[in-house]
């Protein structure tokens, strides 16, 4: 039956139904917004909403990558302070140097994980957990545990002035990320090679991949990613909060499991993550519309990630696989039973 063919295939190929299916349902969400908050919908919405993407997109990019390739980057959260803060203690009389020093520490700090993971073999939750909780220590060392603001008003009107209404310098430059590195695994054998890393990564390197240069390179990228989202975001704020809490991470978990990788690594595109980055984004924004107190859009989060990693469990997979067997089976019976009356009645 058609219901039975899709769920089928949804759970059979998520990296591709699941990101534009979950875009999708929030898309639809967004449009109905009014008919709950009884609001009309203007374009200030829509560039709050790709205002909180250009926050959240370079982590949910960032963590995806790792994830490519059976791996998981705890640590962006961490770097994603640490770059800020350095973006605003830094750049107050030139932005660029404040951005440079925020995208040189995220790549070391990325660059040393990535080696400590592929050289000495160690799995990479307990490496960046370490190093995630020394971030945060040192970005609050940095700023002696208080906000630090950023007086560049220029910068700060900058990043955030409004392009074709609905866009700003900070949105544009995340799509043109998501673009170059999207061209980058899509037109190289990079992208190929990382997904084999997640799936095998022994038989990778039996075929001649070389891993451990791939993996450093791949939490290199998502430390600059995660440093740069931390200091665009704090020029746009004028402002460096040393502690960002743990929900920028969850939302990143969440984007990226949207997005269609799997936890156990070998799947995933850039387009699902720039998909999954962008639902997340639109619920954001219908959650603030809809003026949801705060404990109930951590309660909404939670269960929205509980139901993906329920979603992508294998054991769930092979449920569905063998209840479809079954059933296959016994309607092949009985319409070969019905056959058999019918030739025998007539």
């Amino acid at each position: 039956m058609p219901r039975t063919r899709f769920a089928r295939a949804f759970l059979s190929r998520p990296q591709r139904l699941l990101p534009t299916s979950a875009l999708g349902i929030a898309l639809l969400a967004y449009l109905a917004l009014p008919l709950y908050s009884g609001e009309p919908l203007v374009a200030f919405d829509t560039f709050n909403a790709l205002q909180f993407f250009a926050r959240l997109a370079p982590l949910v990019l960032g963590l995806g990558l790792t994830m490519f390739a059976g791996e998981f980057d705890l640590s962006i959260v961490g770097t994603y302070a640490l770059g800020g803060m350095l973006a605003v203690q830094y750049g107050g009389a030139h932005w660029v140097t404040g951005i440079a020093v925020a995208l040189t520490a995220g790549a070391v700090i990325g660059a040393v994980q990535g080696t400590v993971v592929a050289r000495f073999n160690i799995p990479s939750m307990p490496v960046t957990l370490g190093t995630y909780i020394a971030l945060l220590g040192l970005t609050k060392a940095i700023s002696g545990g208080l906000s630090k603001t950023y007086d560049n008003i220029s910068v700060t009107l900058w990043v955030d002035r409004q392009i074709a209404v609905i866009l700003s310098p900070r949105s544009l430059l995340v799509l043109a990320a998501f673009a170059v590195v999207g061209l980058i695994l899509g037109c190289s054998r990079w992208g190929r090679e990382i997904r084999a890393i997640g799936s095998d990564r022994r038989a990778s390197r039996v075929s001649g991949v070389r891993a451990d240069r791939l993996l450093i390179g791949l939490f290199a990228t998502s430390g600059v990613l995660a440093a740069a989202s931390g200091a665009l975001l704090n020029f746009s704020l004028g402002a460096a909060n040393p502690d960002p809490g743990t929900q920028p991470l969850i939302l990143a978990v969440v984007g990226a499991l949207l997005g269609g990788v799997s936890l156990a690594g070998g799947r995933g595109s850039v387009a699902g993550l720039l998909a999954g980055a962008l639902t997340v984004s639109l619920l954001a924004q219908i959650v603030t519309a809809a003026g949801l107190p705060d404990y109930l859009a951590q309660l909404f989060y939670a269960a929205l990630l509980l139901l993906i990693v329920a979603v992508e469990a294998p054991g769930l997979r092979r449920a569905w696989t063998r209840s479809s067997v079954r059933l296959h089976s016994r309607r092949s019976a009985a319409l070969a039973g019905a056959t058999d009356s019918r030739k025998a009645a007539s």
